[in-house]
């Protein structure tokens, strides 16, 4: 059931689903950190790192709070998690302007660790121009948190993760979200009929982002070896009470 929030709260119509997704957001933006809104401060590599470690747990735990998605088998939550992680990962940076003016610093730092040939180095820069490209282009858009939720349902809700026991239960969940974001854009931008295409438009892109360069920038650091998947399963498993296996940063 749709209910109208009160427009003078700043909570003007919302779907109770919609509610829903917002309420299981762990982190609000301003518990990001205030050096996540100011895109001209210049972050440490410490610091920045351990944003990342924030916002993928905060995705992992996201996930685990929003309708439906706690009553999948536990096999189907880690393979939608697995396939999704760096798309959510991605929406995470954005709706937090996380500053990507230091990638560049933080590429240089890891090649340093891990000497690649030219044409290595060369491709993964390539990579990382699409990730701060995926970034500046949801940022241009003005996405807001309601819609933020709703994209980040409709991708993690996928029906192309292997091995799933019901493909079809995943798909309504994520024409739900899509219904969802619909109905929300509508009603909440009229002046902008082409606004929820728009918002669909950057979700295959977010797949051109590679998640081996994501793990390389951001984890390498924290984690060392430890494959992203294991520590997505270690999250899901052991929610709130998740320890990263922090290494000493050097």
């Amino acid at each position: 059931a749709l209910t109208n929030g009160d427009p003078l709260n700043g909570h003007c119509y919302l779907s109770g689903y919609i509610s829903l997704l917002l309420r299981a957001e762990p982190y609000p933006t301003s518990r990001y950190g205030s050096q996540c809104m100011q895109p001209n401060n210049i972050m440490g590599i410490e610091n920045i790192c351990e944003l990342a470690a924030r916002l993928l747990f905060s995705a992992v735990e996201w996930a685990r709070n929003i309708p439906f998605f706690p009553d999948l088998q536990i096999t189907d939550q880690v393979a939608l998690l697995r396939l999704t992680w760096s798309e959510l990962f991605v929406l995470n940076a954005a709706q937090c302007s996380m500053p990507l003016h230091v990638a560049p610093l933080l590429a240089a730092a890891g090649l340093h660790a891990s000497p690649m040939s030219a044409d290595r180095v060369v491709a993964f820069m390539d990579h990382i121009r699409i990730f701060q490209e995926q970034v500046e282009k949801l940022k241009a858009l003005h996405v807001d948190s309601a819609e933020y939720s709703c994209l980040k349902a409709i991708v993690l809700f996928t029906s192309d993760a292997c091995g799933l026991s019901d493909a079809a239960h995943i798909e309504s969940l994520q024409e739900k979200s899509q219904c969802a974001l619909e109905e929300y854009v509508r009603s909440q931008y009229p002046n902008q009929p082409s606004r929820f295409g728009k918002l669909l438009l950057r979700l295959p892109s977010l797949r051109t982002v590679s998640s081996s360069v994501i793990e390389q920038l951001f984890f390498v650091r924290l984690v060392g070896k430890t494959p992203i998947e294991t520590l997505i399963r270690d999250m899901l498993l052991s929610g709130s009470s998740f320890n990263w296996p922090y290494m000493s940063i050097q």
